[in-house]
């Protein structure tokens, strides 16, 4: 199956945006020519804790600034502004239309393997071709097992993405500089809202399907 022409969306929580987002979606513009890439900033992502105060507005903006002035890159609001939570099958069924060159959907290969987690993984796995992009210590041998037979799934030619947003969260707390690894002005945009200051854990609404 070619995926030429094809429109990239890249959902994820980036909290924050980090490089290795933007690596990952150059190599996958690049390597299955897709005419552009769409990030999608979860709203309220069903799989994770987040970080009181760092809204969806804040990740969402972090992500617009990243990739203003980059042609091929884009950021949708479409689940920042839907209420409850973010589940992928509804994102993919919105946006379908909107596409008619057609989509594919870009997800790191640990997220992938977890998708009997998500909401409607079988329908998703068939309507939806995937992108996966390699994380160390995860093969594509083992997406060699039922539910993926059912599924488009093509790998990223690229070194594994080891870099983590909880990683430089971190970091951030403990007052490093995370100014290696984030676009300057999502670095500058953290320390003008001073976020990522305290660990402040919150649990997002108690949902028993993800994606």
């Amino acid at each position: 199956m070619s995926l030429k022409g094809s429109a990239g969306l890249f959902g994820g929580t980036f909290n924050p945006l980090h490089n290795a987002h933007l690596q990952v979606a150059r190599r996958a513009l690049e390597q299955y020519e897709l005419s552009e890439i769409v990030f999608i900033p979860n709203g309220i992502p069903p799989h994770k804790e987040r970080l009181d105060g760092v809204d969806k507005e804040a990740r969402y903006e972090m992500v617009r600034r990243a990739v203003e002035g980059v042609p091929e890159f884009s950021v949708s609001r479409i689940e920042v502004d839907r209420a409850g939570p973010s589940y992928t099958i509804d994102t993919i069924r919105a946006l379908q239309d909107d596409y008619p060159q057609g989509i594919c959907f870009i997800v790191g290969a640990d997220r992938l393997l977890n998708i009997d987690t998500w909401r409607e993984p079988h329908e998703l796995l068939r309507i939806v071709p995937f992108v996966i992009a390699p994380r160390s210590g995860f093969s594509l041998d083992a997406f060699d097992v039922s539910p993926f037979h059912e599924a488009t799934i093509v790998p990223l030619e690229m070194e594994d993405v080891d870099l983590s947003s909880s990683g430089l969260r971190a970091k951030v707390r403990r007052g490093e500089s995370i100014r290696e690894w984030v676009p300057d002005v999502v670095a500058e945009y953290i320390e003008e809202h001073k976020l990522y200051r305290k660990r402040e854990l919150a649990k997002t609404e108690t949902q028993s399907l993800g994606g």
